[in-house]
């Protein structure tokens, strides 16, 4: 992990909290996780248990979609160096350090994230037409984490990309979950839902995927375009009409969706499909394992840990307010001997736009709950996303103190005025609460990391 001790030295026990936090991110990297469920043995492969004879397979070819996909392929790369017949790998952040390991028949692209641009799309072309050359003896591995829903898009001819462009800015800046967007996503593009699968046929494949999405849902970790989709156009209907964007979206995507409830679209692969039936899915790392990691690298560290929860859910200053009640509660109630205390959870928040302001979900709710652990000592309080990348800032996130408002009102600067912007990341910085770790090549949603010594 290119991460060198995101905790500023100035907070107490900062050796500890980066710990704990570098053991997190080290749990899920992809490169390890995916070494975990691959193995080849002289003529077999064996994935995920399942064994395969090398020689009943033609050529294999390798495909890649996310932030995580290079250390990914790397574990690939390195074990099936010399049977590999191409690859094609989009990301976002490319590494030089990582390209130079990689197999000289992978291909490295990169995309635009978290709103899809014509770089995305070119490089989605390139990636299908690779796949144009595959045979029904062929395998192909698919690798994907999060933000490939916007690296790889491939928009049907009467959306283009301007349209799929004004229907995601619209649902990140009202506070769409990732579900809600994923779901309108996969019913725009032709690669999502399912889609992948028919560019693949008539090709075998086993796909690696490393979730950032809750409770793991094959269907929406970059929008499944390996999986089954459960999802309507009816659905993307209900979420625009939820959110009172009617008027907003373009009248092409409106156009669309209304067509396709009315079945003059196709809808995305549904279950028993049996386009399925030659394709297996496996989830390699996920939330709740950064998340017990964390935990037990606490409890080493002399921490009385605990997981609250891997589900957060939720306008993240709401969030963070509560979250922040249950530390303060917590540090009222501790004796003397007790000893420090790390409370753990885990999830994704949103945040509906209505400030001019620069910041992310993490960092909005850390400074929500600065608010309420003013004046209170001894408690550290830290919310990150595990993508080193919190929102359209060079931050991962934030860290907290019941200093932090106090530091704050030093420089003259209102806490609530900022949150009121949407500009907590300006907040943070002049008062040194961020947390920089730089892309961290994984992604398993956020982390949320509370502290009573």
């Amino acid at each position: 992990m290119p991460i060198n001790q995101p905790i500023p030295e100035n907070f107490y026990r900062s050796n500890d909290l980066n710990l704990i936090i570098m053991g997190a991110l080290q749990s899920v990297d992809p490169e390890k996780c995916v070494k975990k469920v691959i193995e080849r043995k002289i003529d077999s492969l064996i994935i995920n248990n399942y064994k395969s004879n090398l020689k009943d397979i033609h050529k294999i070819y390798i495909i890649g979609v996310g932030k995580a996909v290079l250390r990914m392929a790397l574990a690939v790369s390195g074990i099936l160096d010399d049977l590999l017949e191409e690859g094609v790998l989009i990301t976002k952040h490319d590494d030089p350090r990582i390209n130079s390991k990689l197999n000289k028949r992978i291909r490295v692209l990169k995309g635009s994230h978290p709103v899809p641009t014509e770089q995305s799309v070119e490089a989605t072309w390139i990636l299908l037409d690779m796949l144009k050359k595959t045979t029904p003896d062929d395998l192909v591995i698919g690798l994907f984490s999060g933000g490939g829903s916007a690296l790889m898009t491939c928009p049907d001819e009467k959306i283009g990309l301007v349209g799929i462009q004004n229907i995601t800015s619209l649902l990140l800046k009202c506070g769409a979950t990732i579900e809600e967007m994923n779901t309108i996503r996969k019913h725009l593009d032709k690669v999502k839902g399912g889609g992948l699968l028919t560019q693949i046929y008539p090709a075998k494949s086993t796909h690696f995927i490393l979730s950032d999405v809750l409770g793991d849902p094959l269907s929406m970790i970059a929008s499944g375009p390996t999986s089954a989709d459960p999802t309507t156009f009816k659905d993307c209907l209900e979420i625009i009409q939820r959110y009172g964007i009617e008027e907003q979206v373009d009248p092409k995507v409106m156009s669309y969706m209304n067509d396709g409830v009315l079945g003059l679209h196709e809808e995305t692969i549904k279950d028993g499909d049996t386009l399925l039936r030659d394709h297996k899915n496996v989830i390699i790392g996920s939330l709740s394992i950064a998340a017990e990691t964390a935990c037990d690298q606490a409890v080493k560290l002399g921490f009385d840990a605990k997981i609250l929860t891997t589900s957060l859910r939720g306008e993240a200053r709401a969030v963070g307010v509560d979250l922040a009640n249950q530390l303060v509660d917590l540090v009222n109630n501790r004796k003397n001997n007790d000893k420090p205390v790390c409370l753990i959870a885990g999830g994704e928040t949103t945040v509906t736009v209505t400030g001019e302001g620069l910041g992310g979900r993490n960092q909005e709710l850390a400074l929500s709950a600065a608010q309420v652990l003013g004046g209170i000592n001894n408690c550290t309080f830290i919310s990150f996303a595990t993508d080193g990348e919190d929102g359209p800032t060079d931050a991962a996130g934030g860290i907290v103190t019941g200093d932090t408002l106090g530091n704050g009102k030093k420089a003259n600067l209102d806490a609530q005025d900022f949150l009121k912007n949407n500009n907590a990341y300006e907040y943070l910085d002049k008062v040194g609460g961020l947390i920089r770790t730089g892309p961290t090549g994984t992604n398993v949603n956020d982390l949320v990391l509370m502290f009573a010594f």
